[in-house]
Protein backbone atom coordinates (compact mmCIF):
# COMPACT_ATOMS: atom_id res chain seq x y z
CA UNK A 1 0.00 0.00 0.00
CA UNK A 2 1.39 3.42 -0.91
CA UNK A 3 -1.09 5.69 0.83
CA UNK A 4 -4.20 7.56 -0.19
CA UNK A 5 -4.57 9.41 -3.48
CA UNK A 6 -5.03 13.16 -3.30
CA UNK A 7 -8.64 14.10 -2.65
CA UNK A 8 -9.70 10.51 -1.86
CA UNK A 9 -11.44 9.59 1.37
CA UNK A 10 -9.62 7.33 3.78
CA UNK A 11 -11.20 4.02 4.76
CA UNK A 12 -13.22 4.73 7.90
CA UNK A 13 -11.63 2.79 10.74
CA UNK A 14 -14.08 1.30 13.19
CA UNK A 15 -13.62 1.59 16.95
CA UNK A 16 -11.34 -1.18 18.12
CA UNK A 17 -8.81 -0.44 15.39
CA UNK A 18 -5.22 0.35 16.31
CA UNK A 19 -3.44 3.63 15.56
CA UNK A 20 0.32 3.46 15.21
CA UNK A 21 2.13 6.43 16.78
CA UNK A 22 5.66 7.47 15.79
CA UNK A 23 7.18 9.16 18.80
CA UNK A 24 6.44 8.58 22.45
CA UNK A 25 6.28 11.98 24.18
CA UNK A 26 3.46 13.97 25.71
CA UNK A 27 1.80 14.76 22.38
CA UNK A 28 1.55 11.03 21.71
CA UNK A 29 0.20 10.53 25.22
CA UNK A 30 -2.59 13.05 24.77
CA UNK A 31 -3.41 11.68 21.31
CA UNK A 32 -3.61 8.15 22.73
CA UNK A 33 -5.99 9.34 25.45
CA UNK A 34 -8.18 11.04 22.84
CA UNK A 35 -8.10 7.89 20.72
CA UNK A 36 -9.17 5.78 23.69
CA UNK A 37 -12.23 7.98 24.23
CA UNK A 38 -13.31 7.08 20.70
CA UNK A 39 -12.63 3.37 21.24
CA UNK A 40 -9.27 3.12 19.46
CA UNK A 41 -6.07 1.51 20.69
CA UNK A 42 -2.62 3.02 20.24
CA UNK A 43 0.68 1.27 19.50
CA UNK A 44 3.72 3.51 20.07
CA UNK A 45 7.01 3.17 18.15
CA UNK A 46 10.18 5.02 19.17
CA UNK A 47 13.75 4.31 20.26
CA UNK A 48 12.85 5.72 23.68
CA UNK A 49 9.34 4.30 23.96
CA UNK A 50 9.92 2.27 27.14
CA UNK A 51 7.92 3.80 30.04
CA UNK A 52 7.52 6.96 27.98
CA UNK A 53 4.59 9.38 28.45
CA UNK A 54 2.80 7.85 25.45
CA UNK A 55 3.61 4.21 26.24
CA UNK A 56 2.15 4.61 29.73
CA UNK A 57 -1.35 5.05 28.26
CA UNK A 58 -1.06 2.92 25.09
CA UNK A 59 -1.98 -0.68 24.36
CA UNK A 60 1.48 -1.57 23.03
CA UNK A 61 4.93 -0.11 22.54
CA UNK A 62 7.80 -1.05 20.24
CA UNK A 63 11.27 0.07 21.31
CA UNK A 64 13.43 0.08 18.18
CA UNK A 65 15.59 2.36 16.07
CA UNK A 66 14.10 4.44 13.27
CA UNK A 67 16.22 2.51 10.75
CA UNK A 68 15.28 -0.99 11.96
CA UNK A 69 13.41 -2.08 8.83
CA UNK A 70 12.24 -5.41 10.22
CA UNK A 71 10.84 -3.81 13.38
CA UNK A 72 9.16 -1.11 11.30
CA UNK A 73 7.48 -3.69 9.10
CA UNK A 74 6.22 -5.69 12.09
CA UNK A 75 4.92 -2.50 13.63
CA UNK A 76 3.17 -1.41 10.42
CA UNK A 77 1.51 -4.78 9.99
CA UNK A 78 0.22 -4.69 13.59
CA UNK A 79 -1.70 -1.41 13.19
CA UNK A 80 -4.42 -0.03 10.93
CA UNK A 81 -2.96 3.42 10.28
CA UNK A 82 0.16 5.31 11.38
CA UNK A 83 0.52 8.93 12.46
CA UNK A 84 3.15 10.84 14.40
CA UNK A 85 3.75 13.24 17.27
CA UNK A 86 7.24 14.29 16.13
CA UNK A 87 8.00 15.68 12.67
CA UNK A 88 11.67 14.69 12.73
CA UNK A 89 11.05 11.01 12.08
CA UNK A 90 13.49 10.15 9.26
CA UNK A 91 11.88 10.45 5.83
CA UNK A 92 13.30 7.02 4.93
CA UNK A 93 11.43 5.56 7.90
CA UNK A 94 8.19 7.13 6.71
CA UNK A 95 8.71 5.87 3.16
CA UNK A 96 9.33 2.34 4.41
CA UNK A 97 6.18 2.34 6.55
CA UNK A 98 4.03 3.49 3.63
CA UNK A 99 4.85 0.23 1.86
CA UNK A 100 2.67 -1.58 4.39
CA UNK A 101 0.02 0.81 5.69
CA UNK A 102 -1.39 4.33 5.47
CA UNK A 103 0.81 6.97 7.08
CA UNK A 104 -0.44 10.50 7.74
CA UNK A 105 1.16 12.96 7.41
CA UNK A 106 3.37 11.41 4.75
CA UNK A 107 7.03 11.67 3.77
CA UNK A 108 6.41 14.67 1.50
CA UNK A 109 5.15 16.69 4.46
CA UNK A 110 8.04 15.62 6.68
CA UNK A 111 10.65 16.57 4.09
CA UNK A 112 9.32 20.15 4.16
CA UNK A 113 8.75 20.48 7.90
CA UNK A 114 12.09 18.99 8.98
CA UNK A 115 14.29 21.59 7.32
CA UNK A 116 13.97 25.33 7.88
CA UNK A 117 15.26 26.16 4.40
CA UNK A 118 12.85 23.74 2.70
CA UNK A 119 10.05 25.05 4.91
CA UNK A 120 10.63 28.73 4.17
CA UNK A 121 11.17 28.07 0.48
CA UNK A 122 7.86 26.17 0.36
CA UNK A 123 6.00 28.96 2.16
CA UNK A 124 7.53 31.69 0.01
CA UNK A 125 6.60 29.83 -3.20
CA UNK A 126 2.99 30.06 -2.06
CA UNK A 127 3.34 33.85 -1.98
CA UNK A 128 3.30 33.88 1.84
CA UNK A 129 5.74 36.17 3.60
CA UNK A 130 8.41 35.21 6.11
CA UNK A 131 11.22 37.17 7.73
CA UNK A 132 14.14 37.70 5.30
CA UNK A 133 16.49 34.73 5.37
CA UNK A 134 19.62 33.25 3.80
CA UNK A 135 21.16 29.80 3.92
CA UNK A 136 24.56 30.06 5.62
CA UNK A 137 27.10 27.32 6.24
CA UNK A 138 30.28 28.54 7.87
CA UNK A 139 31.27 31.78 9.55
CA UNK A 140 32.01 33.53 6.23
CA UNK A 141 28.53 32.79 4.87
CA UNK A 142 26.97 33.88 8.15
CA UNK A 143 28.81 37.19 7.91
CA UNK A 144 27.70 37.62 4.28
CA UNK A 145 24.07 36.88 5.19
CA UNK A 146 24.13 39.41 8.02
CA UNK A 147 25.55 42.04 5.66
CA UNK A 148 22.66 41.41 3.26
CA UNK A 149 19.84 41.16 5.79
CA UNK A 150 20.90 43.63 8.46
CA UNK A 151 22.81 43.63 11.75
CA UNK A 152 20.06 42.11 13.91
CA UNK A 153 19.67 38.46 12.97
CA UNK A 154 19.16 34.98 14.37
CA UNK A 155 21.35 32.09 13.22
CA UNK A 156 19.57 28.74 13.50
CA UNK A 157 20.42 25.16 12.69
CA UNK A 158 18.23 24.04 9.81
CA UNK A 159 17.21 20.84 11.61
CA UNK A 160 16.17 19.73 15.08
CA UNK A 161 16.25 23.15 16.73
CA UNK A 162 13.27 23.77 19.03
CA UNK A 163 12.48 25.55 22.32
CA UNK A 164 15.37 27.93 21.65
CA UNK A 165 17.91 25.16 21.02
CA UNK A 166 20.27 25.42 18.06
CA UNK A 167 19.94 29.21 17.87
CA UNK A 168 22.26 32.17 18.35
CA UNK A 169 21.38 35.88 18.16
CA UNK A 170 23.59 38.24 16.20
CA UNK A 171 23.58 41.93 17.02
CA UNK A 172 25.58 44.74 15.44
CA UNK A 173 29.25 43.91 15.84
CA UNK A 174 28.51 40.29 16.74
CA UNK A 175 30.96 37.50 15.98
CA UNK A 176 29.71 35.22 13.15
CA UNK A 177 32.30 32.56 14.04
CA UNK A 178 31.13 32.41 17.64
CA UNK A 179 27.49 32.17 16.53
CA UNK A 180 28.35 29.40 14.07
CA UNK A 181 30.11 27.49 16.83
CA UNK A 182 27.20 28.03 19.24
CA UNK A 183 24.73 26.17 16.99
CA UNK A 184 27.15 23.30 16.47
CA UNK A 185 28.39 24.49 13.11
CA UNK A 186 31.08 22.29 11.68
CA UNK A 187 29.63 19.10 13.14
CA UNK A 188 28.41 16.46 10.65
CA UNK A 189 24.97 17.27 9.28
CA UNK A 190 24.70 20.73 10.85
CA UNK A 191 23.66 23.42 8.40
CA UNK A 192 22.56 26.97 9.12
CA UNK A 193 20.04 29.60 8.19
CA UNK A 194 20.22 33.29 9.06
CA UNK A 195 16.86 34.98 9.66
CA UNK A 196 16.29 38.69 9.97
CA UNK A 197 15.14 39.76 13.42
CA UNK A 198 11.45 40.71 13.36
CA UNK A 199 10.09 43.42 15.63
CA UNK A 200 6.59 42.12 16.21
CA UNK A 201 3.53 43.09 18.20
CA UNK A 202 2.89 39.49 19.16
CA UNK A 203 3.33 35.92 18.03
CA UNK A 204 0.25 33.93 17.06
CA UNK A 205 -0.46 30.42 15.90
CA UNK A 206 -3.30 28.75 14.07
CA UNK A 207 -3.96 25.02 14.18
CA UNK A 208 -5.83 23.50 11.27
CA UNK A 209 -7.10 19.95 10.85
CA UNK A 210 -7.55 18.47 7.37
CA UNK A 211 -9.05 15.20 6.17
CA UNK A 212 -8.08 13.18 3.11
CA UNK A 213 -11.18 14.53 1.34
CA UNK A 214 -9.90 18.08 1.74
CA UNK A 215 -12.33 19.06 4.51
CA UNK A 216 -10.71 21.54 6.92
CA UNK A 217 -11.46 23.15 10.26
CA UNK A 218 -9.27 25.68 12.04
CA UNK A 219 -9.05 26.87 15.62
CA UNK A 220 -8.95 30.64 16.20
CA UNK A 221 -5.63 32.45 16.22
CA UNK A 222 -4.07 32.43 19.67
CA UNK A 223 -1.35 34.58 21.20
CA UNK A 224 1.85 32.86 22.36
CA UNK A 225 4.25 34.27 24.93
CA UNK A 226 7.68 32.73 25.43
CA UNK A 227 10.19 32.61 28.26
CA UNK A 228 13.80 31.60 27.64
CA UNK A 229 12.86 30.43 24.15
CA UNK A 230 10.13 28.07 25.40
CA UNK A 231 6.39 28.64 25.11
CA UNK A 232 5.17 29.91 28.47
CA UNK A 233 1.57 31.04 28.00
CA UNK A 234 -1.02 30.74 25.24
CA UNK A 235 -4.04 33.07 25.28
CA UNK A 236 -7.09 31.88 23.35
CA UNK A 237 -8.38 33.61 21.41
CA UNK A 238 -5.74 36.26 20.75
CA UNK A 239 -6.69 39.64 22.17
CA UNK A 240 -8.42 41.94 19.70
CA UNK A 241 -6.19 44.74 21.02
CA UNK A 242 -3.20 43.02 19.43
CA UNK A 243 -4.82 40.98 16.66
CA UNK A 244 -7.59 42.59 14.65
CA UNK A 245 -10.34 40.55 13.04
CA UNK A 246 -8.68 41.12 9.66
CA UNK A 247 -5.29 39.94 10.93
CA UNK A 248 -6.84 36.84 12.54
CA UNK A 249 -8.59 36.06 9.27
CA UNK A 250 -5.31 36.39 7.38
CA UNK A 251 -3.56 34.04 9.82
CA UNK A 252 -6.40 31.55 9.31
CA UNK A 253 -6.11 31.85 5.53
CA UNK A 254 -2.36 31.26 5.64
CA UNK A 255 -2.64 28.13 7.79
CA UNK A 256 -5.34 26.66 5.55
CA UNK A 257 -3.38 27.49 2.40
CA UNK A 258 -0.26 25.72 3.70
CA UNK A 259 -2.23 22.65 4.82
CA UNK A 260 -3.88 22.43 1.42
CA UNK A 261 -0.61 22.88 -0.49
CA UNK A 262 1.02 20.14 1.59
CA UNK A 263 -1.98 17.86 0.91
CA UNK A 264 -1.88 17.30 4.66
CA UNK A 265 -3.99 14.66 6.35
CA UNK A 266 -3.86 15.33 10.06
CA UNK A 267 -3.17 18.45 12.10
CA UNK A 268 -0.90 21.39 11.25
CA UNK A 269 0.24 24.22 13.52
CA UNK A 270 1.55 27.39 11.90
CA UNK A 271 3.39 29.90 14.08
CA UNK A 272 3.38 33.49 12.82
CA UNK A 273 4.61 36.95 13.76
CA UNK A 274 2.19 39.87 13.71
CA UNK A 275 3.93 43.18 13.06
CA UNK A 276 2.87 46.55 14.41
CA UNK A 277 0.99 47.35 11.19
CA UNK A 278 -0.89 44.02 11.23
CA UNK A 279 1.20 42.15 8.66
CA UNK A 280 1.51 38.39 9.19
CA UNK A 281 4.84 36.59 8.68
CA UNK A 282 5.17 32.82 8.96
CA UNK A 283 7.83 31.70 11.43
CA UNK A 284 7.57 27.90 11.35
CA UNK A 285 5.15 25.01 11.10
CA UNK A 286 4.62 21.63 12.73
CA UNK A 287 2.51 18.89 11.08
CA UNK A 288 1.25 17.49 14.38
CA UNK A 289 -0.56 18.64 17.53
CA UNK A 290 1.17 21.63 19.06
CA UNK A 291 1.86 23.06 22.50
CA UNK A 292 -0.13 26.17 21.61
CA UNK A 293 -3.19 23.99 21.03
CA UNK A 294 -3.34 22.40 24.48
CA UNK A 295 -6.03 24.88 25.52
CA UNK A 296 -8.44 23.08 23.18
CA UNK A 297 -8.54 20.11 25.57
CA UNK A 298 -10.82 22.02 27.95
CA UNK A 299 -12.19 24.97 25.96
CA UNK A 300 -13.37 23.46 22.66
CA UNK A 301 -16.01 21.00 21.55
CA UNK A 302 -13.25 18.91 19.91
CA UNK A 303 -9.61 19.14 21.00
CA UNK A 304 -6.65 19.11 18.61
CA UNK A 305 -5.74 15.54 19.61
CA UNK A 306 -9.17 14.19 18.77
CA UNK A 307 -9.02 16.04 15.45
CA UNK A 308 -5.83 14.15 14.59
CA UNK A 309 -7.50 10.85 15.43
CA UNK A 310 -10.56 11.76 13.37
CA UNK A 311 -8.47 12.86 10.37
CA UNK A 312 -6.25 9.77 10.16
CA UNK A 313 -9.10 7.34 10.88
CA UNK A 314 -11.29 8.73 8.10
CA UNK A 315 -13.90 10.22 10.46
CA UNK A 316 -15.67 13.55 10.03
CA UNK A 317 -13.72 16.39 11.60
CA UNK A 318 -15.16 17.71 14.85
CA UNK A 319 -16.52 21.11 15.75
CA UNK A 320 -13.95 23.74 16.78
CA UNK A 321 -16.52 25.82 18.62
CA UNK A 322 -15.16 27.37 21.80
CA UNK A 323 -17.07 26.91 25.03
CA UNK A 324 -14.90 29.49 26.80
CA UNK A 325 -11.87 31.71 26.48
CA UNK A 326 -8.75 30.06 27.84
CA UNK A 327 -5.20 30.58 29.04
CA UNK A 328 -2.72 27.71 28.90
CA UNK A 329 0.41 27.81 31.05
CA UNK A 330 3.25 25.34 30.58
CA UNK A 331 4.77 23.66 33.62
CA UNK A 332 8.50 23.66 32.91
CA UNK A 333 10.97 21.82 35.12
CA UNK A 334 10.28 22.41 38.80
CA UNK A 335 7.03 24.25 37.98
CA UNK A 336 5.43 20.81 38.19
CA UNK A 337 6.05 20.77 41.96
CA UNK A 338 3.14 23.19 42.21
CA UNK A 339 0.70 20.42 41.31
CA UNK A 340 -0.99 20.31 44.76
CA UNK A 341 -1.88 24.00 44.69
CA UNK A 342 -2.98 23.77 41.06
CA UNK A 343 -5.30 20.90 41.91
CA UNK A 344 -6.75 23.03 44.69
CA UNK A 345 -7.24 26.08 42.44
CA UNK A 346 -10.92 26.43 41.49
CA UNK A 347 -11.41 26.08 37.75
CA UNK A 348 -7.82 25.07 36.90
CA UNK A 349 -7.51 22.01 34.66
CA UNK A 350 -4.21 20.24 35.34
CA UNK A 351 -2.61 17.94 32.77
CA UNK A 352 0.57 16.08 33.78
CA UNK A 353 2.68 14.05 31.37
CA UNK A 354 3.92 11.20 33.58
CA UNK A 355 7.60 12.14 33.34
CA UNK A 356 9.61 10.85 36.28
CA UNK A 357 12.29 13.54 36.39
CA UNK A 358 11.88 17.31 36.28
CA UNK A 359 14.79 19.02 34.53
CA UNK A 360 15.34 22.67 33.55
CA UNK A 361 13.59 23.36 30.26
CA UNK A 362 11.65 20.08 30.30
CA UNK A 363 7.89 20.26 29.73
CA UNK A 364 6.29 18.35 32.59
CA UNK A 365 2.65 19.33 32.12
CA UNK A 366 0.34 22.27 31.59
CA UNK A 367 -2.63 23.93 33.22
CA UNK A 368 -5.66 25.38 31.43
CA UNK A 369 -7.71 28.15 32.97
CA UNK A 370 -11.10 29.01 31.48
CA UNK A 371 -12.84 32.38 31.38
CA UNK A 372 -16.19 33.66 30.07
CA UNK A 373 -16.31 33.41 26.29
CA UNK A 374 -15.22 36.55 24.45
Amino acid sequence: MTGTAKGAALPRLAPGSTIGMLGAGQLGRMTALAAARLGYKTHVYAPDAADSPAAQVSAAATVADWNDLDALERFARSVDVVTLEWENVPVATAEHLRRFTNLHPGPNVLSVAQDRIAEKSFVNRLGIATAPWRAANGADEVARAVAEIGPRCVLKSTRLGYDGKGQARLEAGGDPAAAWSAIGGGKPGVEGIVEGFVTFACEVSVIVARGADGAMVAYPAVENRHKDGILDVTIAPASSDKVSAATAAEADRIARRIAEALDLVGVLAVEMFVTADGAVLVNEMAPRPHNSGHWTMDACATCQFEQLVRAVCGLPLGSVDRVAAAEMTNLIGDDVLRWPELLAEPGARLHLYGKAEARPGRKMGHVNRLFPRR
